[in-house]
């Protein structure tokens, strides 16, 4: 995979340099690193001057070695660090190294120098010449520790261990291996020294003082081209990449001591594979590999032959094959000349930065975090991811910023015409800031897409100035009115400035007179400013259901005491219903007056009105009687029958007019006239039911006479009165008059129905005696036993004449006792007769039962 770089704004670019950058990816992942080019002084004070041969990183500083000798030493940023260059060598510097505490530096070179320097103090500085070029150095971690023997290890043909110690602090010198060739690079960490000469890779211990292990080189290339590129990931984890080959080793312990005296730590190879390039250098990205690689072919250019840009490979290691993560391809400056000896890879592992080396380029490298994973989604335009990642790490954002992510969104939705979407997103991006809202709406304003905004204009939370809300209510007064309309009835009032909106609205009917819409809006406009009087003359006018809930709702009814009939014909329903639902405000009187002369609204009122309550409307009841005939004829007999309060014979009057025969049978039976009534029923409704339930009624022998005269040569009326006045006339009235051979229906069914109806009256009146003899004798029984139950006298209960104790214990006073059921007592010798039979207390009192039982 290969990704874009670009350099960041501090990067200084000229004219004739390339920026730092990889090739276009032809894949849809995202890049793993990012990179920078180091400008500042070490582009303008070393590179335009001199080449790198080497560098060395720290995490306080960088130190770089030049093709002239020098030493510069500059912080991450490429800033020179006052008084830190060091005139080190005549020559190329070959290879550098720092303590692990950033306070001495290592460097040597093809002169034969070894120069050891402090940054801070000059107690430790040491210059050893060897009568031949040095082409490796390492610096023992702990160089500063006091007591740390101050070590350093250099190679040429031999691996040398330079000690300082003993009574007189004197150099010492070890010779640890010999005689494979060159040793070209050396790397110390904490006990171990790892260097490579042309046969392969070494590790020695330092705690036990013996190499350890060998590592062969198992491919054919020269060494002195392609270079072994070592880095220790931790304390006993190497990585080798050399050549094409690339191989992760562990330093182990052996479990137990072998008889053949091998060293007590053994490496072991835990992953080892192949890749297309040249490695030029490797280092530990978490479990995965970070590995600087030369593209093995050459490419055309011109006439010639050049080399192909390197790469930056991330692969997750196995053995015998990896997994590529990413593959990025880098633009470095003078690529075309370089070799992959040219190139090195440094790397502090603690802040995961890789410095990629060149003669006249260095470029670093480093992990994307949320800044860079938001800013490559707005590159793609994934807005709504990078929105929802800029809110949840919002704490680890140090460049962009959740509001400068959003807004970026918002203006990319208005520059791509998405006006709707744009305005759906605007309360979650602009959220409770007034002066963004605001901002927006006049954006929206310019671009002619308030339509789209309204629906979100907040209306609390923020409350936005009254000019905003004018504005969008302005341009929809003037592009679309209904929505003109919508906004008024569901926007508060008090977000904007009525009367500006009032004028507005009148200017635009003074050119458009017959637009209802905008004089509905005017009406909701004028209710919203309190002249109620305007509103319900527009809305009467446009016959607006609403003029109902606007007059209850302002308690408008004085200004509609003159506009009753008006109401009426818009919608009579509802005025009726307004109309009784506030009778204490717009009395009958006052409604029946103004409808006089509209018979049917004033029915309709009316009729309400006596649904609720007839006595309400008692003076109306002589002319609802007129107007039910009229207007309802099927409600007239119920009202003629549940009110007394009209003129009896005004309302026969009305009913013989209009031919209504139920109603006049029923008035004639309220005035007396039975008979007449019943001759109606006979032969005007011939209805034999309706007769026989009007005699009923009546219980009157003379009616009952004249329906059977009028019935006997009528065989229908005949079998009628046969099956219903079995219970209330004596059949034997009518069965003799009937005419012999006169043919009628149901004649058998008729006759078995009397008898039945004989049979039962017997059979009712037998239960009934059976019944009441039985209640008596019951009742007999319970009198009896009321009449042998004992009643009780307490001692302190007195005559009600001598007011002496009922009761004594004295014999000599004892007296006979007349006790009463009524629970009153007295002496016998006070009673006026010894025969009274009833108590004179409750005799006086009228008192019932019980005042007339004695008990002596």
């Amino acid at each position: 995979m290969a990704t874009s770089t670009s350099d960041e704004p501090q990067v200084d670019k000229s004219e004739d340099e390339e920026e730092t950058s990889s090739e276009e990816s032809e894949e849809d992942c995202e890049p793993t690193l990012k990179y920078e080019r180091i400008g500042n002084d070490m582009k303008n004070k070393l590179l335009s001057k001199d080449c790198v041969s080497c560098l060395a990183v720290h995490s306080k500083f960088l130190v770089v070695g030049t093709h002239w000798g020098m030493i510069h030493i500059f912080d991450h940023a490429g800033n020179a660090i006052r008084d830190k260059e060091i005139a080190a060598h005549t020559t190329t510097v070959n290879q550098l190294s720092i303590d692990d505490q950033g306070d001495h530096i290592a460097s040597c070179s093809d002169d034969g120098r070894v120069m050891i320097s402090g940054l801070y103090t000059a107690d430790n500085n040491q210059t050893v010449n060897f009568d031949r070029p040095v082409k490796a150095v390492a610096i023992d971690p702990k160089f500063g520790k006091h007591g740390s023997g101050k070590n350093f290890v250099t190679g040429d043909d031999k691996l040398i261990l330079n000690e300082r110690g003993g009574l007189f602090n004197r150099h010492k010198s070890t010779l640890l291996h010999q005689g494979e060739g060159l040793i070209r690079e050396i790397k110390w960490k904490g006990e171990f020294i790892a260097w490579t000469n042309d046969h392969g890779v070494k590790i020695f211990d330092m705690t036990s003082r013996s190499r350890i292990t060998f590592i062969s080189k198992d491919h054919s290339y020269r060494p002195d081209q392609y270079k072994c590129n070592m880095c220790w990931k931790d304390g006993h984890t190497l990585l080798l990449a050399w050549a094409d080959k690339v191989k992760v080793c562990k330093v182990k312990e052996r479990a137990e001591r072998d008889v053949r005296d091998l060293p007590e730590k053994y490496v072991e190879i835990t992953a080892m594979f192949t890749i297309d390039s040249f490695a030029c250098g490797i280092s530990p990205l978490g479990e995965s590999l970070v590995i600087l690689t030369f593209e093995k072919e050459l490419q055309e250019e011109g006439n010639r032959q050049v080399s192909k840009r390197p790469h930056l490979l991330i692969v997750e290691p196995h053995m015998e094959y990896f997994e590529e993560i990413s593959n990025d391809a880098l633009t470095v400056r003078g690529f075309q000349e370089y070799k992959p000896s040219d190139y090195h890879l440094e790397t502090i592992e603690d802040e995961n930065l890789f410095y990629i080396v060149s003669p006249k380029d260095i470029i670093v490298s480093k992990e994307r975090d949320t800044d860079d994973h938001v800013a490559w989604l707005l590159e793609r335009e994934e807005f709504e991811e990078a929105m929802e990642v800029a809110e949840k790490n919002e704490h680890l954002l140090r460049k962009l910023t959740q509001k400068g992510v959003a807004m970026k969104y918002l203006e990319y939705l208005l520059e791509e015409g998405n006006y709707e979407e744009a305005a759906r997103q605007c309360p979650r991006i602009l959220g409770k800031n007034k002066e963004s809202w605001e901002e927006q709406t006049w954006k929206f304003q310019k671009l002619r897409q308030l339509k789209a905004l309204a629906p979100y204009l907040p209306r609390t939370e923020p409350q936005l100035s009254p000019a905003i809300y004018e504005l969008v209510l302005n341009d929809f007064l003037n592009t679309d009115c209904e929505k003109f309309l919508n906004l008024v009835k569901e926007w508060p009032s008090n977000l904007y400035n009525v009367q500006t909106i009032i004028t507005a609205t009148l200017d635009r009917l003074d050119r458009e007179r017959n637009n209802t819409v905008l004089l509905r809006a005017l009406g909701e406009l004028y209710t919203l400013e309190r002249q109620y009087e305007k509103s319900l003359a527009i809305y009467l006018k446009l016959q607006n259901t609403d003029v109902f809930q606007l007059i209850h709702k302002y308690n408008l009814f004085t200004s509609i005491s003159d506009k009753i009939v008006q109401l009426m014909e818009f919608d009579e329903n509802q005025a009726g219903k307004l109309l009784i639902e506030n009778m204490d405000k717009l009395p009958i009187e006052q409604v029946a007056k103004q409808l006089e002369n509209h018979q049917k609204y004033l029915f309709t009122y009316l009729d309400r009105v006596c649904q609720k309550d007839q006595q309400l409307c008692q003076p109306y009841h002589g002319q609802l009687v007129k107007l039910y005939a009229e207007f309802a004829p099927h409600k007239l007999l119920p009202f003629l029958k549940s009110s007394i309060h009209y003129p009896l014979q005004g309302a026969m009057d009305e009913c013989q007019v209009r031919g209504l025969i139920p109603e006049q049978v029923y008035l004639l039976g309220r005035m007396g006239d039975l008979k007449k009534a019943l001759s109606l029923i006979t032969t005007q409704l011939k209805d034999v039911d309706q007769a026989i339930a009007f005699c009923k009624d009546k219980n009157d022998e003379e009616l009952w006479a004249d329906l059977i005269k009028f019935s006997i040569d009528k065989p229908s009326f005949i079998k009628g009165l046969l099956h219903n006045i079995g219970t209330h006339v004596d059949p034997i009235r009518l069965i003799p008059q009937i005419q012999n051979g006169m043919k009628i229906p149901g004649l058998r069914d008729s006759l078995v129905k009397i008898l039945q109806d004989y049979n039962l009256q017997m059979s009712l009146r037998e239960g009934c005696k059976r019944i009441l003899v039985a209640d008596s004798f019951n009742l007999l029984d319970r009198f009896v036993k009321t009449q042998k139950r004992a009643v009780s006298v307490d001692n302190g209960q007195v005559c009600p004449i001598c007011q002496e104790r009922i009761l004594v214990t004295d014999l000599k006073y004892a007296s006979n006792v007349v006790l009463f059921y009524c629970k009153h007592a007295y002496h016998e010798d006070c009673l006026p007769t010894h025969a009274q039979e009833r108590c004179s207390i409750c005799s006086t009192q009228r008192r019932g039962p019980g005042s007339k039982a004695v008990v002596k």
